[in-house]
Protein backbone atom coordinates (compact mmCIF):
# COMPACT_ATOMS: atom_id res chain seq x y z
CA UNK A 1 0.00 0.00 0.00
CA UNK A 2 1.57 3.53 -1.20
CA UNK A 3 -0.04 6.61 0.28
CA UNK A 4 0.63 9.18 -2.13
CA UNK A 5 -2.93 10.32 -2.90
CA UNK A 6 -3.01 10.74 0.92
CA UNK A 7 0.30 13.16 1.47
CA UNK A 8 0.19 15.59 3.87
CA UNK A 9 -0.38 19.05 3.43
CA UNK A 10 1.56 21.46 5.62
CA UNK A 11 -0.85 23.74 7.41
CA UNK A 12 1.18 25.02 10.07
CA UNK A 13 4.30 26.84 11.32
CA UNK A 14 6.90 25.21 13.65
CA UNK A 15 6.84 27.40 17.49
CA UNK A 16 9.85 29.10 17.52
CA UNK A 17 11.69 28.84 20.64
CA UNK A 18 10.19 25.60 21.92
CA UNK A 19 10.95 22.08 22.26
CA UNK A 20 7.88 20.46 23.17
CA UNK A 21 4.93 20.18 21.68
CA UNK A 22 1.32 18.75 21.78
CA UNK A 23 -0.39 16.12 19.49
CA UNK A 24 -2.72 18.84 18.17
CA UNK A 25 0.03 21.51 17.86
CA UNK A 26 2.19 18.60 16.01
CA UNK A 27 -1.46 17.35 13.60
CA UNK A 28 -1.26 20.87 13.01
CA UNK A 29 2.27 21.46 11.53
CA UNK A 30 2.53 18.44 9.68
CA UNK A 31 -1.31 18.38 8.10
CA UNK A 32 -1.85 15.20 9.72
CA UNK A 33 -4.47 14.29 12.23
CA UNK A 34 -3.73 13.17 15.76
CA UNK A 35 -5.47 9.65 14.97
CA UNK A 36 -2.71 9.04 11.96
CA UNK A 37 0.48 10.75 14.50
CA UNK A 38 -1.08 7.91 16.83
CA UNK A 39 -1.26 4.94 14.11
CA UNK A 40 2.37 6.20 13.33
CA UNK A 41 3.76 5.58 16.96
CA UNK A 42 1.50 2.03 16.64
CA UNK A 43 3.40 0.73 13.66
CA UNK A 44 6.94 2.24 14.23
CA UNK A 45 7.11 4.92 11.89
CA UNK A 46 7.24 7.24 14.68
CA UNK A 47 10.16 6.65 17.23
CA UNK A 48 8.73 6.91 21.21
CA UNK A 49 7.80 9.90 21.49
CA UNK A 50 8.09 11.17 25.01
CA UNK A 51 4.65 11.93 27.78
CA UNK A 52 4.07 14.41 29.94
CA UNK A 53 3.39 13.54 33.78
CA UNK A 54 -0.10 13.52 32.96
CA UNK A 55 0.41 10.93 29.96
CA UNK A 56 0.17 13.15 27.18
CA UNK A 57 2.44 13.29 24.38
CA UNK A 58 4.81 16.08 24.26
CA UNK A 59 6.61 16.07 20.63
CA UNK A 60 10.44 17.55 20.36
CA UNK A 61 11.63 18.99 17.18
CA UNK A 62 13.45 16.06 16.54
CA UNK A 63 9.79 14.54 16.09
CA UNK A 64 9.38 16.87 13.92
CA UNK A 65 12.16 16.36 11.39
CA UNK A 66 11.31 12.88 11.32
CA UNK A 67 7.53 13.97 10.28
CA UNK A 68 9.21 15.77 7.73
CA UNK A 69 11.21 12.88 6.47
CA UNK A 70 8.21 10.94 6.60
CA UNK A 71 6.11 13.36 4.59
CA UNK A 72 8.36 13.51 2.18
CA UNK A 73 8.81 9.67 1.36
CA UNK A 74 5.28 9.54 1.69
CA UNK A 75 5.01 12.13 -1.19
CA UNK A 76 6.89 9.75 -3.06
CA UNK A 77 5.31 6.99 -2.81
CA UNK A 78 7.01 4.77 -0.60
CA UNK A 79 5.19 1.99 0.55
CA UNK A 80 4.15 2.41 4.37
CA UNK A 81 5.75 -0.86 4.95
CA UNK A 82 9.22 0.33 3.66
CA UNK A 83 9.12 3.68 5.50
CA UNK A 84 8.44 1.06 8.56
CA UNK A 85 11.44 -0.97 7.70
CA UNK A 86 13.50 2.42 7.41
CA UNK A 87 12.35 3.34 10.87
CA UNK A 88 13.27 0.21 11.93
CA UNK A 89 17.14 0.03 10.42
CA UNK A 90 17.73 3.88 11.81
CA UNK A 91 16.57 2.57 15.58
CA UNK A 92 18.94 -0.14 15.09
CA UNK A 93 22.06 2.03 14.78
CA UNK A 94 24.85 2.68 12.51
CA UNK A 95 25.27 -0.90 11.68
CA UNK A 96 22.42 -0.38 9.15
CA UNK A 97 23.90 2.21 7.16
CA UNK A 98 24.48 -0.04 4.13
CA UNK A 99 20.72 -1.53 4.31
CA UNK A 100 19.50 1.89 4.67
CA UNK A 101 21.44 3.40 1.85
CA UNK A 102 20.14 0.13 -0.35
CA UNK A 103 16.64 0.56 0.64
CA UNK A 104 16.65 4.22 -0.23
CA UNK A 105 18.50 3.88 -3.27
CA UNK A 106 16.09 1.14 -4.32
CA UNK A 107 13.24 3.63 -4.00
CA UNK A 108 15.17 6.62 -6.01
CA UNK A 109 15.07 4.36 -8.62
CA UNK A 110 11.31 3.80 -8.55
CA UNK A 111 10.62 7.46 -8.19
CA UNK A 112 12.83 8.28 -10.98
CA UNK A 113 10.83 5.67 -13.09
CA UNK A 114 7.50 7.78 -12.52
CA UNK A 115 9.33 11.23 -12.57
CA UNK A 116 10.14 10.11 -16.40
CA UNK A 117 6.68 8.21 -16.71
CA UNK A 118 4.81 11.69 -15.63
CA UNK A 119 7.53 14.09 -17.92
CA UNK A 120 5.85 11.96 -21.08
CA UNK A 121 2.07 12.77 -19.54
CA UNK A 122 3.12 16.45 -19.11
CA UNK A 123 5.10 16.30 -22.78
CA UNK A 124 1.50 15.23 -23.62
CA UNK A 125 -0.26 18.18 -22.35
CA UNK A 126 1.92 20.35 -23.21
CA UNK A 127 1.30 19.37 -26.87
CA UNK A 128 -2.59 19.17 -27.05
CA UNK A 129 -2.66 22.50 -24.89
CA UNK A 130 -0.28 24.00 -27.65
CA UNK A 131 -2.51 22.53 -30.51
CA UNK A 132 -5.98 23.75 -28.62
CA UNK A 133 -4.50 27.49 -28.19
CA UNK A 134 -3.60 27.27 -31.92
CA UNK A 135 -6.87 26.63 -32.84
CA UNK A 136 -8.42 29.03 -30.63
CA UNK A 137 -6.21 31.70 -31.92
CA UNK A 138 -6.55 30.83 -35.62
CA UNK A 139 -10.38 30.96 -34.64
CA UNK A 140 -10.47 34.11 -32.77
CA UNK A 141 -8.19 35.72 -35.59
CA UNK A 142 -10.96 34.70 -38.56
CA UNK A 143 -13.45 35.85 -36.51
CA UNK A 144 -11.45 39.42 -36.34
CA UNK A 145 -11.72 39.69 -40.01
CA UNK A 146 -15.08 39.67 -40.32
Amino acid sequence: MTVIDTAPVRTGRRPQGRDRYTIGEVADYAGLSAHTLRWYERIGLMPHVDRSHTGQRRYTDRDLDWLDLVGKLRLTGMPVADMVRYAELVREGDGTVAERERLLSTHREDVRRRVAELQGTLDVLDHKIDRYAEVRRATEAGLAHR
